[in-house]
């Protein structure tokens, strides 16, 4: 019965429209970002269910309320900045061990070819110190946590949760 709940609350949260930071993006980014998402998705291996009990709080750098309006005409340089420590975080060896090699790689090019496009569409240098901060914190607790948690399944499993959630914000 618990089950149904969590089934529920998660298609509910899903269903709410994500906040963004306010950037127009073409359309074809927006078909990009969900190929990565799909990727995600499809990378699954246990139920998240499961994993509950190793559930934590990485606390995600932004909210819609502490968004400043510098950041919002950044948008395009933080979501550059997210989607390289998320290809870092994936492109190492315990990821490897982890993930199947044929979706991981499939997400991997994904993201790779995200990132070339918004390189390619960059049109102002934007000093972007304080996001990078910001994103490198928030990824060094991921990284702390899967190494806490010894790279288990589960501690996978419930990063690969955040990074869908750190996507669907983005």
């Amino acid at each position: 019965m618990a089950q149904i709940y969590l089934l529920v609350a998660g298609v509910m949260l899903c269903s709410i429209p994500a906040y963004s930071l306010g950037w127009n993006l073409p359309r074809s980014h927006s078909q990009e970002n969900k190929d990565v998402f799909q990727h995600l998705e499809q990378m699954q291996r246990i139920p998240s269910q499961w994993c509950l009990k190793d559930r934590t709080d990485f606390k995600f750098p932004w909210k819609r309320e502490n968004i400043t309006p510098i950041q919002v005409t950044q948008g395009t340089c933080h979501h550059r900045l997210m989607l390289q420590q998320i290809f870092n975080l994936f492109t190492t060896e315990d990821s490897r061990a982890a993930w199947s090699n044929t979706l991981l790689d499939k997400l991997l090019s994904s993201l790779h070819l995200r990132l070339h496009r918004l390189e390619q569409m960059k049109k102002d240098h934007l000093d972007c110190r304080d996001l990078g901060r910001a994103a490198r914190e928030y990824f060094h607790g991921i990284h702390v946590y899967l190494k806490a948690k010894e790279y288990s399944p589960c501690a996978w499993e419930v990063v690969r949760v955040e990074i869908k959630r750190c996507l669907s914000l983005m």
